[in-house]
């Protein structure tokens, strides 16, 4: 501020007298001439200079010698001029604005602006601006600091091309892998398509072939096997239908199973309820778990219901944690689990293909009926929502 002051006061009278470079001379200082701050702004690595707005176009009155240095100009060439020599084609016409409003305004700006030297060789200014004002508040003359940060404007440069080059890069590889993915899972969808029209064809040879049996033990058999192929069967629609091939819905295949199973039979005096959550699961488990609900649920229709007996075949399927349920209960007259026997098909086959997948199997009184409970392990990252 003494600075200033003493500039605003000297200026008018000693410019012609003395040289602009010693203005700061004129500093009374409380312990006499040569304020050790006026030294400073002279002596200081950092480019300043002190413009005078009450003169036409704000000239410089004052700069330093490392602001000399900087814009490769003489003092003699930068007194008495405005700062824009300093703009050249490439400077930003919206960054030279917004300093030219904050003068106006007699506010503080900080800007990075490409100047130009004298030689034509361009650098990148960190250009700060502040208002001097008198004891009244009255501007009387602008300081300005400079700083060439070149070297930080074009590492910032570079890095923004490296990362728009790497943004590229990982744009075009995402792209890549997203169209091998999509023929990937056209690849599966027509798998799946071509599995479940083989096993449905499997499943129309062999009904056209049970019809001239008439043994009833081997009907009743070759029955069971073909609900089993319809079952697999189902498995390969729901994947050819679903979006991700690699995840398979086990709650909704458990419900639209029942359903199934129950519309087959012509049973229409059997309701079936849910409250089902979707499951997903590994599309590698689908095939196995949806064989053991086929067997869950065929055997609750066939035992359940059995002689015409109407009632209600309940499905629920939820995730536990880490864990995903499905129950599968009627209201039938139960079962004695002491007297079933483990060596049945059905049973043997519930109790393999749940190994296989990791999965446990309970069976327990619905009081009334009866109620089979499948546990198996989820991939926590693809629980399903609650439907």
């Amino acid at each position: 501020m003494r600075l200033a002051c003493a500039i605003a006061t000297g200026a008018g009278e000693m410019m012609d007298q003395r040289d602009n470079w010693h203005l700061t001379d004129m500093v009374e200082h409380e312990s006499g001439r040569g304020d050790p701050f006026a030294a400073a702004v002279r002596a200081t690595r950092m480019p300043m200079i002190i413009t005078d707005p009450r003169q036409d176009d704000n000239p410089i009155v004052f700069c330093n010698e490392a602001f000399q240095t900087l814009s490769g100009y003489d003092r003699s060439e930068i007194i008495g001029t405005n700062c824009r020599f300093l703009q050249g084609p490439d400077t930003d016409r919206e960054k030279v604005a917004e300093v030219r409003a904050a003068i106006e305004a007699g506010t503080d700006v900080a800007v990075d602006l490409l100047n130009y030297r004298k030689d034509g060789s361009t650098f990148w200014n960190a250009l700060y601006v502040s208002p001097v004002r008198n004891r009244d508040g009255e501007i009387e003359f602008f300081f300005a600091s400079q700083m060439d940060v070149s070297d930080r404007v074009e590492a910032q440069e570079r890095i923004a091309r490296q990362k728009a080059e790497v943004e590229r890069e990982v744009e075009a590889r995402t792209a890549d892998l997203k169209a091998a993915l999509d023929d990937k899972t056209l690849l599966l969808h027509e798998v799946d398509h071509r599995v479940k029209n083989n096993l449905t064809m499997i499943g129309s040879l062999l009904r056209l072939q049970a019809r001239g049996i008439s043994d009833e033990d081997i009907l009743a058999r070759l029955n069971s096997m073909l609900e089993r192929i319809d079952a697999l069967a189902s498995v390969h629609r729901r994947l050819y239908q679903s979006d991700d091939v690699t995840r398979f819905d086990a709650g909704a295949f458990a419900l639209n199973l029942a359903t199934d199973v129950v519309g087959a039979s012509g049973r229409t005096e059997i309701d079936v309820k849910s409250d089902v959550a979707a499951i997903d699961i590994s599309s590698t488990n689908a095939s196995a778990l949806g064989l053991v609900l086929n067997e869950i649920v065929t055997n609750a229709v066939k035992h359940g219901f059995a002689d015409g007996r109407g009632g209600t075949l309940s499905v629920h399927a939820y995730a536990d944690g880490d864990t995903g349920v499905i129950a599968i209960a009627d209201d039938g007259p139960g079962f004695d689990a002491a007297n079933t026997p483990e060596d049945g098909l059905g049973r043997v086959l519930i109790r393999r293909l749940s190994r296989q997948i990791g999965a446990q199997v309970d069976w327990s009184s619905a009081e009334p009926g009866a109620r089979v409970t499948i546990r198996f392990p989820l991939d926590q990252g693809h629980v399903g929502a609650v439907a």
